[in-house]
């Protein structure tokens, strides 16, 4: 038998070599982690609506850090600039959802448990379930949202 145990005796230099071995994947994925935690505080993602009228960047949190309105939006009504705005913030967050979750599989992989739960939790924070009418069809002409 090999490793720490020889023969029911205690093998020193096996258990020495098992427990650098630990040691090493141990501080594989201290470093893994803190890269994976590092690109995800620094990324910021920008996304627009399907017609031009918001721009957005989100943080790493989702957190709104800029918007940008077009100059057609003094032809619509104040509601359908909010929906506009709304709409290029969850394109944004889904964008971001998707960068995160490859910059996770990047660094710690997606083997373990935890990078599974963390690539999960990630996923519900920046994707909430949509409200209702979501993604109905519809269409702006100009002057207002068609449905």
């Amino acid at each position: 038998m090999s490793g720490a145990l020889s023969g029911g005796v205690l093998d020193p230099d096996g258990a020495m070599d098992q427990m650098r071995a630990w040691k090493g994947r141990i501080d594989k994925l201290a470093a893994d982690t803190k890269a994976m935690s590092d690109r995800l505080q620094e990324l910021r993602v920008g996304a627009e609506d399907d017609n031009g009228l918001a721009e957005v960047t989100v943080d790493s949190s989702g957190a709104l850090l800029d918007l940008r309105l077009g100059r057609q939006i003094q032809r619509v009504s104040p509601e359908v600039v909010a929906q506009a705005v709304l709409d290029a913030i969850r394109r944004a967050k889904g964008q971001l959802a998707e960068r995160s979750q490859e910059i996770i599989a990047e660094t710690v992989g997606t083997e373990s448990a935890a990078a599974r739960a963390i690539a999960e939790r990630v996923g519900r924070q920046l994707r909430p379930d949509p409200e209702p009418g979501w993604g109905e069809p519809g269409s702006y002409d100009g002057h207002g949202w068609q449905r």
